[in-house]
């Protein structure tokens, strides 16, 4: 080759050029490639040793191929060079057009750098143009942005000169070629990779979705995909066996719905509140025979693509045995375990739903009360008169109270056992209770009858305890007041106990006006006001309008006896079925609850005061027949006591109002009046 001048020389290296280049493309990797690359150095350019060093990612350089000596390929092969020490070596030196040659006069000091190098040995050239063993000679491989991808580095040519033009420019081609192959080698070596990467995802994928058909299919609780965006929006699009037969409908009708054609409307909020991305929500959906059940939804965002449309996943629990345990469980928690009434804390917690901090209309002035309490006192008598019942001696100052106005014993009627009961009726006692055998509404001892008086059709007297067959007579039973509930302490001679604060004075109420707020229904969110709130006020007087919400506090009158004398498996059966009679007494919105023993209050809303009374009457009546209990027939009676709720009051300071004017009315009675047998 150094023979320049011949022409036929270059034309035998032209062609050897041409097939070094051509051995370029056959190579199908880029492994391969690069010891190609490798391989044509020595077999076209006549150079001995020739080295690849290829750019990493990292951007260091490491010696991908080797040619021409297999000592050189172990020494150096797979070994890295810095780029800091690559780019050193490109601008010391002789610039040859693009190649680069170090001499050995200046290159000794790149021995001991990090670049893998391996020096052949050799003379020491005896001319100018003579190749040294320490000389360097590297080709630069650039891509056709001027990327560095590598680094050519030749060694010992066979003529034992430096190249000459035509050599440089030989090897220059050569290594514009050697890119050119490199970088399409490095794109089809991508892309292969590209296409492996994307078959294995494709892989998955279709292992991702038969595992996903198959855990839709078959999971033991329901799922759906509902459609998201759109006029479409939530439209169910998949739905698994499990749903379907969760709601008892066929998959092709499902997908006419979406969740909130199939909601409870009382939860219809809790579902549009519900997020799309990670929410759950407890509510009721639509059963295909008219019921509903608890379900708990859990919602996820899914897209089929990366820029594909998205859709909303939701996996439905079947909570209704759950739901039925939490009910079951609040149920006991706030109800009786004995007559399944609400229980205290229960009826206090309605009570307080109704009552607010803010005292209404009516609470203000005790004095309002107070006229109140009197006109419900006159009321008390009217109701006995229109029923045409004669009145109990409660106290003298209850006799002349009623004797004012009027209201006396009836004529006695006969009783011909019209109730069911066999006996005979009795003549009164002359030296009885003045008002019959067991006054108009309590009982006392010795009272052989009841007297039956004139206005009050179709209610039967009953016959004298000891004349029913197989029932255990009692010579009386707890007093309670001839018209079925208490009196106020306003009238004279009627006095409250010490335990609950001494005498009342004239015109004052037995408990506090306007105590602390309550918490509940009049309370809005954050704790403001309720606008939607309605003051709870007693009733002023008893006009059309004047309603209120009664509290009506029921005491069983001889219970006591029952429990002393059967046990207490009678009194229990006693208390069922006086609970049974009290909720069968009243509306479907009103409440009966039992505060505890032989107590229970009746919350009764929108009466006045003449209805509250004719309801304690309607009540205390519905408890006074006998009861079958293990065989024997087993009697009590009732007294009430009526409050009224107030805004600016307790639940407790209500109640307490209730239980003090029952329990005056009771007191108000002797002993032996009370006595039980």
């Amino acid at each position: 080759m150094e023979t320049e001048s011949e022409p036929y020389v270059r034309l035998a290296s032209l062609r050897m050029l041409h097939h070094v280049v051509a051995q370029l493309n056959t190579a199908r990797s880029l492994a391969d490639t690069l010891q190609t690359v490798a391989d044509g150095v020595v077999e076209g350019l006549g150079f001995e040793i020739a080295a690849v060093n290829l750019v990493r990612a990292d951007g260091d350089l490491v010696v991908a191929a080797v040619a021409g000596s297999p000592a050189a390929e172990a020494m150096m092969a797979g070994r890295v060079g810095s780029r800091a020490s690559w780019e050193r070596r490109l601008t010391m030196g002789e610039q040859w057009g693009s190649l680069r040659f170090i001499p050995y006069t200046e290159g000794w000091v790149l021995d001991d750098d990090d670049v893998p190098q391996w020096h052949a040995t050799g003379i020491v050239p005896q001319h100018n143009d003579g190749w040294h063993p320490m000389d360097r000679l590297f080709a630069p491989l650039y891509a056709s942005d001027g990327e560095l991808l590598g680094v050519l580095s030749v060694d010992k040519p066979r003529n034992g000169r430096r190249p000459g033009a035509w050599g440089c420019e030989a090897l220059q081609m050569y290594a514009s070629q050697a890119a050119i192959a490199i970088s399409n080698a490095r794109l089809r070596s991508n892309m292969q990779r590209a296409l492996v990467r994307l078959e294995r995802e494709q892989q998955a994928l279709r292992a991702s979705e038969e595992s996903f058909r198959q855990a839709f299919e078959y999971a033991p609780s329901g799922m759906a995909v509902a459609e998201m965006g759109g006029d479409q929006h939530g439209r169910l699009l998949r739905i698994n066996d499990a749903l379907c037969r969760l709601l008892g409908r066929p998959a092709t009708a499902m997908r006419r719905y979406s969740f909130s054609d199939l909601v409870h409307p009382e939860d219809i909020g809790t579902l549009l509140r519900t997020s799309a991305e990670g929410g759950r929500a407890e509510l009721r959906l639509a059963r295909r025979d008219g019921s509903y059940v608890w379900v708990s939804l859990r919602n996820s965002v899914v897209a089929d693509a990366a820029d594909g449309p998205r859709y909303l996943l939701t996996h439905v629990e079947d909570i209704e045995e759950r739901k039925r345990h939490e009910l079951q469980l609040a149920h006991r928690a706030s109800h009786d375990s004995l007559t399944g009434l609400p229980n205290s804390a229960e009826l206090r917690a309605r009570l307080g739903s109704r009552l607010c901090a803010q005292p209404g209309r009516g609470t203000a002035a005790v004095s309002d009360v107070a006229r109140l309490e009197a006109a419900g006192n006159h009321e008390m008598g009217a109701v006995d008169a229109r029923h045409g019942w004669g009145t109990h001696d409660r106290t003298p100052g209850l006799g002349a109270f009623e004797a004012a106005r009027g209201y006396g014993p009836g004529p006695e009627v006969p009783y011909d056992g019209s109730d069911g009961y066999e006996g005979a009726w009795q003549p009164q006692d002359p030296n009885a209770h003045p008002h019959g055998a067991y006054g108009a509404y309590g009982g006392h001892a010795g009272h052989q009858g009841h007297q039956v008086h004139p206005g009050h059709p179709g209610h039967p007297g009953h016959a004298a305890p000891g004349a029913y067959e197989g029932y255990e007579g009692y010579e009386g039973y707890d007093g309670y007041a001839a018209d079925g509930f208490a009196v106020d302490g306003s009238l004279p001679g009627v006095e409250v106990p010490e335990e609950f604060g001494g005498p009342v004075p004239p015109g004052a109420l037995p408990f506090t006006v306007g105590g602390p707020g309550m918490p509940g229904a009049a309370s809005g969110p954050g704790g403001r006001p309720d606008p939607h709130h309605v003051h709870a006020r007693p009733p002023e007087g008893d006009g059309p309008g004047e309603k209120g919400l009664a509290v009506l506090f029921c005491d069983l009158d001889g219970f006591k006896s029952i429990n002393d004398r059967f046990g207490h498996h009678s009194g229990d059966a006693v208390l069922v079925e006086v609970a049974r009679r009290l909720s069968g007494g009243v509306r479907d919105n009103d409440t009966v609850a039992r505060m505890g023993g032989d107590e229970f209050v009746v919350l009764a809303d929108g009466l006045g005061p003449s209805e509250a009374q004719d309801l304690a009457v309607r009540l205390r009546n519905a408890i006074i027949p006998p009861i079958r209990v293990d065989g024997r027939a087993v009697r009590v009676g009732a007294s009430f006591g009526i409050g009224w709720a107030a805004c600016g009051m307790t639940p407790e300071e209500i109640l307490q109002s209730a239980d003090q004017r029952m329990y005056v009315e009771k007191r108000s009675r002797s002993k032996g009046q009370r006595r039980a047998g």
